[in-house]
């Protein structure tokens, strides 16, 4: 048997139509690795290819004093390798990788079996192919009693749209996100924008009489997945549940459509309880910090 063909191509030269339907056509097809999401959030990016889009990898870099280096996307949460065919390539993708890499920092996704050292990120994930009724079956005591809290506030549950979904994060949440910087929300905002018009990002609110915002959600989806990118509440809206019953309406809305509610995350105790209160289960996905650079230079990006 021939071994495989594997390149690597700067994203300028990729052919998107098969790359996307690569992803597509994949098990474990997420959102981040289709071309359109990369091409607004990703710096530069290069696809490691294998045949005729049998396999395909993004690769999000950087350059830094002539070095290219790989690193964490805003707003993307997992990469890795996608297959039609669900094959398993670790060790000949990742010498590619290694060979125009030397340093960086890389997320797989779920599918992916690592071998190289990593450690493992929690993300919580909830099938929606059952009705509301038996998806609540699974809440926890804790969260019954949280939506009975919430449900004497008269909360409205509605549409909202995508830039107050993001001003309100940036103004509740600026100094925890210092890492993200306003041109990559830019970014995301075209991004949720682009997705908006194939009716594939959209908001939803939770607000009181006083039409007042207490809790928000920018939400993303794709054939397989919603996925929860962007939460949150007000402090009014944590004292009196409203984030319980923003999710409860949003599991509400979309049960029965056999999707994945997709929470993303969260390694934070706190947030991870709130998920686990929805009945979801950890799924979790390897990351990867790498230093092959030459000596002295390995000394100074430990």
């Amino acid at each position: 048997m021939a071994a495989p063909q594997i390149d690597i191509i700067p994203s300028h030269k990729i052919d998107k139509q098969k790359w996307n339907a690569c992803i597509r056509n994949s098990s474990n097809g997420l959102i981040y690795a289709h071309s359109f999401y990369l091409d607004h959030m990703s710096d530069n990016w290069s696809g490691i290819i294998v045949n005729d889009h049998e396999i395909v990898m993004p690769i999000c870099w950087r350059k830094k004093f002539g070095i290219k280096y790989l690193y964490d996307v805003p707003f993307i949460q997992q990469l890795g390798w996608y297959s039609k065919k669900d094959a398993e390539n670790e060790t000949a993708l990742l010498k590619v990788l290694f060979k125009f890499f030397k340093y960086g920092d890389y997320s797989f996704n779920y599918k992916n079996k690592i071998s190289e050292k990593n450690f493992l990120c929690t993300n919580y994930v909830l099938h929606l192919s059952q009705m509301h009724e038996e998806i609540q079956k699974n809440y926890s005591a804790d969260l019954h009693n949280n939506l009975k809290k919430a449900a004497k506030e008269n909360f409205i549950y509605a549409n909202e749209n995508i830039d107050a979904a993001i001003e309100l994060h940036k103004t509740l949440y600026n100094q925890r996100f210092q890492h993200v910087s306003e041109n990559d929300f830019s970014n995301f905002l075209k991004l949720a924008k682009f997705l908006e018009k194939e009716k594939n990002a959209f908001a939803r609110k939770i607000s009181n009489h006083k039409n007042e915002i207490l809790s928000i959600a920018l939400l993303l989806k794709d054939e397989k997945r919603i996925y929860n990118l962007m939460n949150s509440t007000t402090e009014i809206g944590r004292k009196n549940s409203a984030n319980h019953f923003l999710f409860d309406n949003i599991l509400k809305e979309f049960s029965g459509t056999n999707l994945i509610f997709d929470f993303e995350g969260s390694d934070i105790e706190g947030i991870k309880n709130f998920y686990e209160n929805f009945g979801a289960v950890n799924q979790p996905y390897a990351k990867m910090h790498f230093n092959h650079l030459p000596f002295p230079l390995k000394l100074l990006k430990r």
